[in-house]
């Protein structure tokens, strides 16, 4: 008797994962993203804004909301970046990486629309921003935690 096998597959004959079908790689281009966006807002705001808010009143405070959201907004494309670094198939990280843009967003994003307006209310959206960061450091934490040591 006997048995048809079948031909075992040729592992090099396999098509390689690609790249951008890893769970980490959108993270990745997001942190990026982030991070670069974060560099051209914080050169406009060190050229552009300053010379346009100089001769307005509240002005030297509205360049201040938006350095400090400059810099928040950086600090937390680096941690995005860290995020998507471990993110490969980790739900923490990977709600890490969207916490950081949420907060990006609503952070700096009320700061610099602050800075921009003048319009001081917008204050209030930037603490839940502040939330969503917090909540992605500890996801870094969490997911840090929970990762095989090698």
């Amino acid at each position: 008797m006997t048995t048809a096998s079948t031909p075992s597959p040729d592992p090099a004959s396999s098509p390689a994962p690609s790249p951008s079908s890893s769970p980490s790689s959108s993270a990745v281009v997001v942190a990026g993203v982030l991070g670069a966006l974060a560099v051209a807002f914080g050169a406009f705001g060190a050229h552009a804004l300053k010379s346009s808010l100089a001769d307005v009143v509240d002005g030297a405070q509205r360049l201040q909301w938006w350095q400090t959201g400059a810099q928040y907004h950086l600090a937390h494309a680096l941690l995005a970046g860290l995020l998507a670094a471990r993110a490969g198939g980790s739900r923490l990280a990977s709600a890490g990486v969207a916490l950081c843009v949420g907060g990006v967003v609503l952070f700096s994003g009320s700061l610099y629309a602050m800075a921009l307006t003048g319009v001081r209310w917008l204050g209030a959206i930037t603490p839940l921003g502040g939330v969503a960061f917090i909540a992605a450091w500890v996801l870094l934490a969490a997911s840090a935690r929970g990762a095989p040591r090698r």
